[in-house]
């Protein structure tokens, strides 16, 4: 089921009007391009996508638009988890209803509940759905880490597919992917090579929004076991991931993507735009690239 859901998935920013409204044309052009530029998957309303400050029905528009621009061409993968969990079946229900292809839950932010708790949560979301579930773990932002032996326990519920591990312990992967065949997916750029190279499914991203098509040459050279050559061209990116996180994300990629001429517009409060220095570094990564012209 995992590489159905794709290898390079891109967790897509959510493009605002000038009145902080969600602006669906861009939203679908966006969508299109990222497919056309080494995407073979989409996460629509995760964290780069500002989930904290978009509403359900938001949401729920955004995947409607996002499958009728793309669907049955690439899966589209729905943001749908939160830190309450029947907020989170809920939206998972309506998710389903608008033709998505996956679900996308994160670890629950902020209330730390314990392992058993974690894990009475996954099983709640799965069991409203028929859809993939991938879990997504980022104790950098939920505090709340979701340890291999946890993981490993939720991949016996059948439609709990994967993981989007941004826990950057590879010791942890070790041990997850000895315990059980659970799909991992990389989720910190900077960690693709590494977890693919254990047998990874690949990475949901951040920095494909402008450099696709070389992450998804490291993934093609890593699936073919050169990875020397996909360690080459992975490092020729790392200047480019860190630039991408000089603040928090999305605040880097958006400004990535305006100056490349996306308009993407900018963030809702409380993220704000890149500062002139921030987007100065943004900007001389992209011209190193080739991306920006001088």
């Amino acid at each position: 089921m995992s590489q159905s859901l794709g290898t390079i998935l891109t967790a897509m920013v959510t493009p605002f009007a000038a009145d902080e409204s969600v602006d669906h044309e861009k939203l679908a052009a966006l969508a299109e391009f990222l497919l056309e530029n080494g995407s073979d998957g989409l996460v629509v309303a995760g964290t780069t996508g500002e989930s904290p400050t978009l509403s359900d029905d938001e949401k729920l528009e955004m995947f409607r638009t996002v499958v009728a621009a793309v669907g049955g061409r690439a899966p589209v993968v729905a943001g749908t988890g939160s830190n309450e969990t029947r907020h989170s079946v809920d939206l998972t229900r309506a998710a389903e209803a608008c033709g998505v292809d996956a679900v996308l839950v994160v670890v629950p932010y902020y209330n730390k509940p314990p392992e058993r708790g974690l894990i009475a949560h996954f099983r709640a979301v799965a069991a409203a759905t028929s859809l993939p579930v991938i879990l997504y773990n980022i104790p950098g932002r939920c505090v709340v880490n979701l340890s291999p032996e946890a993981l490993a326990e939720l991949a016996k519920v059948e439609n709990i597919v994967a993981v989007k591990q941004a826990n950057p312990d590879l010791s942890e992967t070790d041990r997850l992917m000895g315990l059980c065949d659970l799909a991992v997916y990389a989720g910190n750029d900077d960690m693709l090579v590494d977890v693919m190279a254990r047998g990874g499914a690949g990475g949901i991203c951040v920095a494909s929004h402008v450099v696709g098509q070389r992450m998804a040459e490291v993934a093609r050279l890593c699936r073919q076991g050169d990875l020397e050559a996909a360690r080459a061209e992975d490092a020729a990116l790392h200047a480019l991931y860190k630039a991408l996180f000089v603040a928090a994300n999305p605040i880097p990629v958006k400004a990535a993507l305006n100056l490349l001429g996306h308009e993407v517009g900018g963030l809702r409060l409380p993220l704000v735009p890149a500062t002139s220095e921030e987007e100065a570094l943004v900007a001389a990564e992209l011209r190193r690239l080739g991306l920006l012209g001088a």
